[in-house]
């Protein structure tokens, strides 16, 4: 997805313990998120970035709209009053593009993460008709997640009242996948990693099509 003319730099957010095999230790793991987010985008803006963007997409969904708007402008702060994108502001700018109104989601996540994400896209006035959670037990094997496991995911929350799938979890590998899936159903098919990235080109005037990843990123 990297343009001419745009570098990405990256910092990484120290995990003491990826375990997420329940509600209480994904919780948990967000918890240590918190305390870790600070240093990484101290460590980050050295680079002399002209804007941020949050690659992990569970705590930009916590606290409905009001905890995502909250986060966006603690990052922002962090930052040095740099703009930031966050998965949360993302999929909602992805999803008034196709004026998607009834949505089908797929997550990595446990029930509480779930909760989460349905609280924040129903507050932003989308009804949330389905959603799978795959429950990864660990941060790192949402990774392990395989391509037929995701169409699978899919399948499972679409419908001829869906308007729009959407996965979030940005370190499942879904940003082909989800491009495939759209062109076989005709209908828009999001990944969080993809409306991430569109996000940050468009509200920064970058406005180079990509081929391979749906039609976010190649029409709007």
């Amino acid at each position: 997805m990297l343009v001419d003319g745009v570098s990405w730099h990256s910092a990484r957010i120290y995990i003491p313990n990826p375990e997420l095999d329940d509600d209480e230790s994904f919780v948990a793991f967000l918890e240590g998120l918190r305390t870790e987010i600070g240093r990484a985008v101290r460590d980050v803006v050295t680079a002399n970035v002209d804007y941020l963007v949050m690659g992990m997409s569970a705590e930009t969904f916590w606290g409905g709209k009001d905890g995502a708007a909250q986060f966006a402008t603690e990052m922002a702060g962090l930052s040095g009053g740099l703009g930031v994108t966050t998965g949360a502001v993302a999929v909602d700018e992805a999803l008034k593009k196709y004026g998607a109104r009834r949505i089908g989601v797929i997550t990595p996540y446990q029930p509480v993460g779930d909760g989460q994400v349905r609280d924040f896209l129903q507050q932003t006035g989308y009804d949330v008709v389905a959603m799978h959670g795959l429950k990864c037990s660990s941060a790192t094997s949402i990774a392990d997640v395989t391509a037929d496991e995701l169409r699978a995911a899919f399948e499972q929350v679409n419908g001829p009242d869906v308007d729009a799938l959407l996965q979030v979890g940005t370190n499942l590998a879904c940003a082909k996948v989800a491009a495939e899936v759209e062109r076989e159903l005709h209908k828009p098919v999001i990944a969080i990693n993809t409306a991430t990235v569109w996000h940050a080109y468009r509200i920064n005037g970058i406005t180079d099509r990509i081929d391979g990843f749906g039609s976010l990123l190649s029409e709007f």
